[in-house]
């Protein structure tokens, strides 16, 4: 059996809980887990997998814009107090 050594690691309780929670359904720990991303690094000679930030589609940047649009000109658009209400007025909408 290789000699193996110890590394300490931080990260927060609920993302350990959650990992771990997740590795279980996986059949493995988070020691495994760790292991296997190691070699991972050691084979790929880098860090296994790209690192960017993520990129939003056309589609929701522009439901942002939007969402910025509608915050900042509130009285352009229409509101409703209740989901009846809403309803209401897309059912009087199709209709029309």
């Amino acid at each position: 059996m290789a000699k193996t050594s110890s590394m300490h690691i931080r990260v927060e309780q609920s993302v350990k809980e959650e990992v771990e929670s997740i590795l279980k359904t996986l059949g493995m720990t988070a020691t495994e887990a760790i292991n296997i991303y190691l070699r991972q690094i050691i084979l790929n000679s880098g860090i296994p997998f790209e690192i960017k930030t993520p990129r939003f589609s056309d589609e929701m940047l522009e439901a942002l814009a939007e969402a910025k649009e509608m915050e900042k000109h509130p009285e352009n658009y229409k509101s409703f107090n209740t989901v009846e209400e809403f309803m209401e007025d897309l059912h009087n909408e199709i209709q029309d």
